[in-house]
């Protein structure tokens, strides 16, 4: 079964494709089972080569720099944090009808955690503030500006444009109200520290008893102002341990603020987007503008 397309320009990934390209770059690896993998991922298709080892091919243009750029950075991030992340073991090129590099990565064990469903809500806050702060204290030399490691400003074209789509649907008055109060936030003047930039419970892995195991997808990955990454207080962990994760991580009340905001922006432009051709998100980004929403202004 091929994977459903999102958007125009995506490119029919299924397990036979994999099959063809793994035995023409890795003939040791020609005989290992395929099974394609049920994600709510968007940007890359997800396939689990043998007990050991996962196929990760870019499901359209966009999503094609991502290969390099983990290619280039995990191994440097890797070492220095508190849970396990990708490990790049091979590099697939464009071959046999696919024209995009791939990669082969270490299999990671764990299941996504559910938002509104946290097993031990507040170890997972302490362990997702560890990571969080472990990331911003690796080494920025030559590292790239973040996918969203930019002022919170630049989101706001997007998310009025997404809470006039959605009026009817949600409390617009509501979300506007602390959308604006974000954009007020004093802005970050510190120097720009790494941040994954996409902690969304897509991207986390949890235990059978609900530990942090480990965090992918660093497509995103960056450095710039790192509130970003606390969007894990709102997509993902529930109010009463919001202030565990915040202590972990150290974020002041400016930094706070503009993480509310861009947990809120991010979930206002994906629930239009993503209503019905990516039921998973959507049904996040409504309850995290629901959290956000319980908050006062």
């Amino acid at each position: 079964m091929s994977t459903r397309r999102l958007r125009a320009g995506e490119i029919d990934i299924d397990a036979a494709l994999v099959r063809r390209l793994v035995a023409r770059r890795f003939p040791a690896w020609a005989e290992l089972p395929v099974t394609r993998l049920r994600s709510s991922g968007t940007e890359n298709a997800m396939l689990r080569l043998g007990p050991e080892l996962v196929v990760r091919l870019p499901r359209h243009p966009g999503a094609v720099a991502d290969v390099a750029h983990e290619r280039e950075w995990l191994p440097r991030l890797g070492p220095g944090l508190p849970v396990a992340a990708p490990e790049p073991v091979g590099c697939g090129e464009p071959d046999d009808g696919f024209p995009w590099p791939w990669s082969v990565y270490g299999w990671l064990d764990g299941g996504n955690p559910v938002a509104g469903a946290v097993e031990e809500p507040e170890r997972l806050a302490k362990e997702l503030g560890s990571f969080v702060a472990a990331l911003r204290r690796t080494a920025t030399a030559e590292a790239p500006e973040g996918y969203r490691g930019g002022p919170l400003g630049g989101q706001d074209a997007s998310a009025r444009e997404a809470l006039a789509r959605l009026a009817g649907e949600i409390d617009t008055a509501g979300a506007t109200a602390r959308w604006e109060r974000a954009l007020a936030a004093p802005a970050h003047t510190g120097p720009p520290v790494w941040s994954h930039g996409d902690l969304s419970p897509g991207n986390v892995l949890v235990t059978a008893d609900g530990r942090l195991s480990a965090v992918i997808d660093f497509g995103c990955a960056g450095v710039g102002d790192p509130a970003v990454d606390l969007i894990a207080a709102w997509n993902l962990l529930p109010a009463p341990v919001r202030g565990v994760f915040r202590d972990a991580v150290g974020a002041d009340d400016a930094e706070w603020a503009r993480g509310r905001g861009w947990a809120l922006s991010i979930a206002l432009v994906q629930l239009p987007y993503y209503r019905r051709t990516n039921p998973v998100l959507a049904e996040n980004a409504r309850h995290t503008i629901g959290e956000v929403l319980a908050e006062s202004v």
